[in-house]
């Protein structure tokens, strides 16, 4: 017996699970037949299989196994439940069915098939759901990350542009100032005195006093 794991079951591992009991009920097997496939192909017990059925995939599934039952019935009621378990392979099973179909006998049946083959593609199709779902969620995910790596860019960015607002204002003030000075010196050299000049007898020049 295959050792059990302890890992969680995934949408795909509780697919599998409801697409083989539901062909066993429809065949006629019994679940434990079904929960022992079900374990091989998935790693598990049997009883881990059969534990995940009756405790959370079964009542998803209550109109398909309605479905299962109702059509293992029409093949009790046909005899043909008794030829498929004691060895016919599937396509001698398969043509002897197709035979009695078009004879017109099991047109119940018939209308069974479609309906359980109806579920079993709408498994398939779920299956093709979870994949997209889970490809969604990851897109999701790098999509956050970005938006998270672009907001903190943009508060970096805004950091920045105060700190050159700052140091713009700074700039404005320090040329203000410098101005104000150069304009106060301007008036100063305009207030001082100018200085008179003449030439004595000798050629030289000197200071006259106001």
């Amino acid at each position: 017996m295959v050792a059990s794991r302890q890992d969680a079951w995934t949408e795909d591992d509780d697919l599998v699970l409801a697409e083989v009991t539901l062909r066993h009920i429809r065949e006629g097997g019994t679940q434990l037949a079904a929960f022992e496939e079900v374990g091989q192909r998935l790693g598990r017990t049997a009883a881990a299989c059969g534990f995940r059925w009756n405790s959370c995939v079964r009542k998803r599934y209550d109109a398909a196994i309605a479905i299962a039952k109702n059509q293992r019935q029409q093949l009790k009621k046909m005899g043909r439940l008794n030829a498929q378990n004691t060895g016919l392979d599937s396509a001698a099973y398969a043509t002897k069915r197709g035979s009695h179909i078009q004879q017109g006998e099991g047109a119940a049946e018939a209308d069974d098939e479609q309906h359980i083959e109806a579920v079993i593609r709408l498994l398939a199709n779920q299956k093709d759901i979870v994949r997209r779902l889970k490809q969604l969620e990851q897109e999701l995910e790098g999509k956050s990350a970005e938006i998270k790596e672009l907001k903190e860019a943009n508060d970096r960015m805004k950091q920045e542009l105060e700190q050159v607002r700052g140091v713009n204002e700074d700039y404005k003030a320090l040329v203000q100032i410098m101005d104000r000075a150069r304009k106060l010196a301007f008036l100063q050299e305009e207030e001082a005195p100018k200085a008179i000049f003449k030439m004595d007898e000798n050629g030289n020049l000197e200071r006259v006093e106001k």
